[in-house]
């Protein structure tokens, strides 16, 4: 049965990386004493050792060790054998690229069907959705294919962000990107602002934190969904 956190961002604004999530984490991850982390994404291209140095510091306020999957001579063992696991933010090309180099796919798959506590942060949430084709990342090197977990029925869009009106700059918005992804597919995409996430219990999904999210399905108006909103939704085309 699944248990997932997937949270728009690791870190708001004038916030320490994971404070606002800790609360919320410390029960998560309840008797959790180590948590293997996936350092793949490498956000602004910092090293897989650095990058697991700043979660162990996160960790530590919560009393949880952090081990790297870069460090084990068999990631697929790891995830499988893991008490919990944590897949940062960054490049989420670069985080799909690498979990097709490691074939960490299936061992991922399995460890979320069996229960294993996952927290997922910016790219670390894109990939639990079923593509990660609304990520915002640039595309830095080529995997081998979109598809991802698959473990919520939608795609996301983390770090959503709504029109500035006092803005000049004309260019296309994060809602006419996802327009955009729905002209060419038809898988329903949750625009997550920061501050916002999604906790999933086996089937049952629900938004959570102080924001709306904003909800957009294949030639329909995007919906506003209050904090507290849960899946599978009532109306069945809209899921």
């Amino acid at each position: 049965m699944k248990k997932m956190v997937i949270a728009s961002t690791s870190t708001l604004h004038g916030g320490a990386y994971l404070d606002y999530l800790l609360p919320r984490l410390s029960t998560h991850f309840e008797g959790v004493k180590t948590l293997v982390f996936l350092p793949f994404a490498r956000p602004g291209g910092i090293s897989h050792d650095a990058y697991t140095a700043k979660v162990q510091e996160a960790f530590a306020k919560i009393g949880i060790e952090v081990v790297g999957l870069h460090t084990f001579a068999n990631p697929n063992q790891a995830v499988r054998e893991a008490e919990a696991l944590f897949t940062g933010g960054g490049n989420t090309f670069q985080l799909v690229s690498q979990l097709y180099a490691l074939n960490l796919w299936a061992s991922l798959r399995e460890a979320l069907e069996q229960g294993t506590p996952y927290l997922g942060c910016s790219a670390g949430s894109n990939i639990t959705g079923i593509s990660m084709q609304t990520t915002n990342d640039m595309p830095i090197v080529y995997p081998p294919s979109f598809e991802t977990l698959g473990a919520i029925p939608f795609n996301l869009n983390p770090h959503y962000l709504d029109p500035d009106p006092s803005s000049t700059h004309m260019g296309e918005t994060r809602e006419t990107r996802i327009q955009e992804f729905h002209a060419y597919n038809s898988i329903p995409v949750l625009g997550l602002r920061e501050g916002s996430w999604l906790e999933v219990e086996g089937d049952s999904i629900r938004l959570m934190g102080p924001l709306t999210a904003r909800w957009f399905v294949a030639q329909e108006a995007p919906v506003e969904l209050e904090s507290g909103t849960t899946w599978p939704r009532k109306d069945a085309s809209k899921t």
